[in-house]
């Protein structure tokens, strides 16, 4: 008996209607549920009952194949119910709160900044570049000194790396986003140009030591490797290796820092854009300790921690998805004291204001084991 391709397609497309059809039915049956819910002040999520749910259905499954397939089916069909219900609580005025309030803009006057540095580093520049030149402002020697600074008042805003093009991101930052209390406000991009800067009286072709941050000596690698003879020393960061130059004094010793680690150190300038990319940015973030976001606010930044499950993480960006936002970054980085395990941090197009946004944070807040909202920016 040889098979008939269109009449199987045929019966496929007969049960694909029955199971549509059988879907809507379920959906409107746990529209019922999301109001018993609301009425009654009951979470979404319910693991106990989901799970007690997968095992019955799995149960009802004929073979190993089958029973795999049903887990992950009905996997889906419990996380559409509840992203439909997050919407449903969302219209009875019971979204997420995010503890944020609105502003019109970030306020640039009459404010102390901090940043971590020297004059003349990238983080000077970056803050310059947002907050002006007459800023009040002080630096500190470490990334966890601006953010303390922030947390205790002594400073209104932190200017902080968060991410360069090439280097990837700064993972001291991100951790500190996690250990304070603090918020993301804004972010200002500043585009590397390395250069390499001497004593007044220094000839390129006597050099034979070069300063830099190790990122400054990795990004204008093409460069020295020109110049093979040149020892190359590692320092806390760009502008230090200026400073250094200028107190050593020494003709033959160079740092890799800005143009404008030149103006301010009074070095001269033996050679331009030596990192060769013109595309190397570094993105800082603006920190305060209020909780606020402009209105015009387009990207939300979060991190979540879920449970060592497989399909968890899967089931925290579906989230994205279903609510039509574009997910811009995800990172990852290990928990403390918990080996193998990973906090996730997250970038999204998004707005408090929306609705979209507010469904997605509800759904991962309710099902992540936990979720911090750092801003909306």
């Amino acid at each position: 008996m040889s098979l008939d391709l269109n009449k199987i397609r045929e019966e496929i497309d007969e049960v694909d209607k029955n199971i549509v059809e059988l879907f809507q039915k379920r959906m409107d049956l746990c529209k019922d549920v999301a109001e018993f819910k609301i009425e009654n002040g009951k979470n979404v999520l319910d693991r106990q009952r989901e799970a007690q749910k997968i095992e019955k259905v799995t149960s009802l499954a004929e073979g190993e194949f089958n029973s795999k397939g049903v887990d992950e089916l009905f996997t889906q069909i419990m996380s559409l119910s509840r992203k439909l219900q997050y919407g449903l609580l969302t219209e009875h005025g019971m979204s997420e709160d995010t503890g944020f309030k609105p502003i019109e803009y970030v306020n640039k006057e009459n404010v102390r900044v901090v940043y971590q540095g020297v004059p003349g580093a990238y983080s000077y520049q970056a803050m310059i570049s947002y907050f002006g030149k007459d800023v009040d402002n002080f630096n500190v020697k470490t990334f966890n000194d601006a953010m303390k600074a922030v947390n205790d008042g002594s400073a209104d805003y932190a200017v902080l790396p968060i991410e360069n093009t090439t280097a990837g991101i700064v993972n001291d930052v991100y951790d500190l986003l996690v250990e304070y209390d603090n918020c993301v406000v804004d972010e200002v991009d500043v585009v590397v140009r390395h250069a390499l800067l001497g004593t007044k009286d220094a000839d390129i072709n006597n050099i034979d030591v070069v300063y830099s941050h190790p990122q400054g000596i990795m990004q204008c690698r093409e460069f020295l490797d020109e110049h093979p003879d040149w020892k190359r020393i590692a320092q806390e960061n760009t502008a230090m290796s200026a400073k250094k130059v200028v107190e050593e004094n020494i003709n033959i010793h160079a740092a890799i820092a800005s143009t404008m680690a030149a103006d301010i150190y009074g070095l001269k300038v033996l050679a331009e854009n030596i990192n060769r990319n013109n595309e190397n940015t570094t993105r800082f973030i603006i920190v305060a300790k209020d909780k606020v976001y402009k209105k015009d606010a387009k990207k939300v930044s979060i991190c979540f921690t879920i449970p060592h499950e497989s399909g968890t993480l899967y089931n925290m960006l579906s989230h994205f998805i279903f609510n039509n936002l574009n997910m811009s970054k995800i990172e990852s980085r290990p928990m403390k004291d918990r080996s193998w395990e990973y906090r996730f941090f997250v970038e999204f197009i998004g707005n408090f204001k929306e609705p979209a946004t507010l469904n997605a944070l509800k759904g991962i807040k309710e099902e992540a084991v936990s979720m911090r909202i750092f801003g909306n920016y």
